[in-house]
């Protein structure tokens, strides 16, 4: 599992702590809280892709435009996948990986975002792998990335943050569904557009 800082740290550069830190507070959600629309936003705009993450936002979870989009997301994901060179051992964390998209996709169109945001969680712990390797697990991996390219860092780091919103369930969660969907599209349409 990669694994990120549980603090904003020095390798997040200045220009997005402060939208990292909207997000994801340093110390964590307080009870009842989560992160709200209006902050997700402003971190999608951070990673470019305020445009596209807008118009998706407003579509209704069963429109044929998301269906579409999801579509997109599938075809592109597992053309990083594909694309992805690996040892021969590791050929079946790729085939593993392509095969828990659908099942995520799924979870989305049934607008299950709890449990939707704890699975994108684990594919990008195995996308991270297939791209970095080994040195998605140390601890400096979101230092690693930011190197490469800060907006890139900052996805990375948003991905290693999801699993804090694990103890927030869809009724207690400050925007309830809607938030928790907000900050699923952050990500997949990052990757969508990747």
């Amino acid at each position: 599992m990669y694994r990120c800082s549980q603090s904003i740290n020095s390798a997040v550069p200045d220009e997005y702590r402060k939208v990292a830190e909207a997000l994801f507070p340093t110390e964590g959600f307080s009870q009842g809280q989560g992160p709200d629309l209006k902050t997700a936003a402003e971190f999608a705009e951070a990673l470019g892709i305020c445009t596209e993450y807008q118009r998706l936002l407003v579509l209704d979870k069963n429109s044929r435009e998301q269906k579409t989009f999801l579509e997109h997301f599938q075809n592109n994901l597992d053309l990083l996948i594909q694309k992805t060179w690996v040892e021969k051992a590791d050929e079946a964390r790729k085939e593993k990986l392509q095969d828990n998209v659908p099942p995520f996709i799924a979870l989305i169109e049934q607008g299950n975002y709890q449990q939707a945001i704890e699975e994108f969680g684990a594919i990008l712990v195995e996308l991270a792998y297939l791209f970095f390797g080994a040195q998605s697990t140390k601890d400096d991996f979101s230092e690693y990335t930011f190197r490469i390219d800060a907006q890139m860092g900052l996805f990375w780091w948003y991905g290693g943050r999801l699993a804090s919103l694990k103890g927030l369930s869809e009724k207690s969660c400050a925007g309830s569904s809607q938030t928790l969907r907000a900050v699923l599209l952050i990500g997949i349409c990052y990757l969508t557009n990747f």
